[in-house]
């Protein structure tokens, strides 16, 4: 049973990996969805048809148009929106010495900005529960550097930002937002890496497992940051 009956989720990039695992997780569990993907035929591929309690939706990071239809048609279709997850996200390797703006701006666009806009969006309707919930999947790479991709690291250290400004601005509404900050994650993202084999890294059932339960938490036991590891190292 989902923590408010008949509550809402919306989840970007939920046609595959992560997003994929926390939609399934909610669905499983009594949420109504509303899921965003560039090609919202894989939705139906990945999750079964449409029906009463999901929605899938053409949600592009990099087109600011896709986000307002979504939360639009969310709102329309099923009158509320308890939880947003911004799961959608970018790997794209641009390493300090790398003369790539495009690449760079690509990185901001779909890391931090396209966010922000969900947030700001849904916020008005995520104030009106009295206990709306936003979860950003962050990374480790948002709170300490392993690695040479400067673009990958600045914008989730930016996400960082846009979590804690959320908490602050939002609070008092009984808004409560978390970053949940994963080291590697089998899916395709982390295919690059020779670092740790896939089955020793975190599982994306897991990953959707820890998601929810920081969605149903109550308002007086919010977690701002959620560090999740699969190897030993020093956290913070």
């Amino acid at each position: 049973m989902a923590f408010i009956d008949g509550a809402v989720a919306l989840v970007s990039g939920a046609n595959r990996g992560i997003g994929a695992a926390i939609a399934k997780e909610l669905i499983a569990h009594g949420y109504r969805v509303s899921l965003g993907a560039r090609r919202p035929e894989t939705l139906a591929e990945e999750h079964g048809p449409e029906s009463e309690a999901r929605l899938y939706a053409a949600f592009d990071a990099l087109q600011r148009e896709t986000a307002e239809n979504w939360v639009a048609d969310s709102v329309a279709r099923f009158g509320r929106i308890d939880v947003l997850v911004n799961n959608a996200g970018s790997g794209e390797q641009v390493s300090l010495y790398d003369d790539n703006e495009e690449a760079l701006d690509r990185l901001w666009e779909i890391n931090v900005k396209a966010p922000l806009r969900l947030t700001r969006l849904c916020l008005p309707h995520l104030e009106k529960t009295g206990r709306g919930r936003i979860v950003n999947i962050a990374s480790l790479s948002g709170k300490r550097v392993r690695n040479a991709f400067v673009g990958y690291n600045m914008t989730k250290f930016a996400l960082m930002g846009l979590t804690h400004t959320t908490r602050h601005v939002a609070w008092d509404k009984g808004v409560r937002a978390t970053a949940i900050c994963p080291s590697f994650v089998r899916t395709d993202m982390s295919a690059y890496t020779t670092k740790v084999q896939p089955e020793d890294m975190i599982q994306s059932e897991t990953l959707a497992q820890l998601v929810r339960s920081t969605i149903e938490l109550p308002n007086n036991a919010a977690v701002a940051e959620l560090l999740v590891n699969c190897r030993l190292e020093d956290m913070l």
